[in-house]
């Protein structure tokens, strides 16, 4: 599925060799470098746990309309000071800001815009369940020195870079730039992410699903349709038997499908029909479906492409079907036949 490396390299030379590949600039390779730099600090705090003193709510919300940890404000905050003076970004974005900051003048712009989710996953926290930092680069449109909302709102197709780092047992950085997606893992004792596995390869077909099964009775027609073949095991039409498994961190769920396979779905619901689905676009979608496509796998709304979704909005939210390539492509299937068929009556 994966290659392992036997040698393994660190970070700071996987883009360096990519640079002198002509397949990133410096500027990237500081920006990547300096997240990374960032998600090491995080997973000191998210280590420390209570003996830190930041599990529990913040007392605060974000724009969401959810009750935020000390843990979000924190990572949030730890992204935004580590990424304001570098010099390669023009601006960025958080889910847990009501709008984009650009870098303030005090400090030099770079062409980059970075968006972030600081800690996926953060209800886990108190827990003690594996959560994660998503990220996401663009490329800031030309002429434009002090980026606002709009110039973010790129499909994803325009990225350059995506990655996500999951705190859990060992703490590990996931990582493309549009040349395969390849798996860091953190050397606590050199403070280093070393290559651990490179090309990881998402196998086609599956025989396990994540989904939230608490949802059901608000899922659209297909969706009950695809999850009762499922369910129906090697009696039913897909002839096989299938595992569910639900972390609820996508982070989590998403490192275990680039690991072994699988589909993670957070289909269209009655509860989240009005704001367009319950994930939200440019923070989680678009840079886990950059990843996974880069792994051979594939990522749908359920009618439409993820990556070629033009977004209207910075905490745009969508529907999400996400892993093996055959097992998304016939979730896929089931939304589009119901949709012809009603269509036509």
């Amino acid at each position: 599925m994966s290659s392992s490396t036997s040698q393994s390299i660190s970070l700071t030379r996987y883009l360096i060799e990519e640079q002198r590949a002509g397949r990133i600039n410096a500027d990237l390779r500081l920006l990547i470098e300096v997240v990374a730099r960032a998600c090491k600090t995080i997973s000191i705090a998210v280590g420390k746990g209570a003996l830190g003193g930041v599990l529990g709510d913040a007392g605060t919300g974000n724009i969401q309309g959810e009750a935020q940890k000390k843990l979000d404000v924190l990572s949030n905050e730890i992204l935004l000071e580590a990424n304001a003076w570098g010099g390669h970004l023009a601006g960025l974005a958080s889910e847990e800001m009501d709008n984009s900051h650009p870098i303030p003048d005090v400090y030099p712009r770079g062409n980059y815009l970075l968006l972030f989710d600081p800690l996926d996953g953060s209800s886990n926290i108190d827990v003690n369940i594996s959560v994660g930092t998503i990220f996401s680069v663009l490329r800031c449109p030309d002429g434009v020195s002090h980026p606002a909302d709009e110039h973010f709102l790129q499909p994803g197709t325009s990225q350059v870079c995506a990655g996500y780092t999951t705190y859990g047992p060992s703490t590990m950085l996931v990582l493309t730039v549009g040349n395969g997606t390849h798996a860091f893992t953190l050397d606590r004792e050199v403070g280093s992410f070393m290559l651990t596995t490179r090309g990881m390869t998402i196998p086609e077909d599956t025989k396990e699903f994540a989904v939230n099964m608490s949802n059901q009775r608000f899922w659209e027609p297909p969706m009950q349709h695809y999850v009762s073949d499922l369910l129906a095991g090697k009696e039913g039409s897909r002839g096989k038997d299938f595992n569910m498994r639900w972390v609820a961190s996508m982070v989590a769920d998403v490192h275990r499908i680039l690991t072994r396979g699988g589909i993670f779905s957070y289909p269209l619901d009655s509860k989240c029909a009005a704001k367009g689905g319950k994930l939200r676009l440019m923070y989680e979608a678009n840079p886990m479906s950059f990843l996974v496509e880069q792994a051979g796998g594939a990522a749908n709304t359920g009618r439409q492409r993820m990556l070629e979704v033009q977004p209207n909005g910075l905490h745009q939210r969508v529907p999400v079907f996400i892993g093996s390539k055959n097992e998304v492509e016939t979730a896929v299937r089931y939304h589009l036949e119901h949709d012809t068929a009603h269509s036509s009556t």
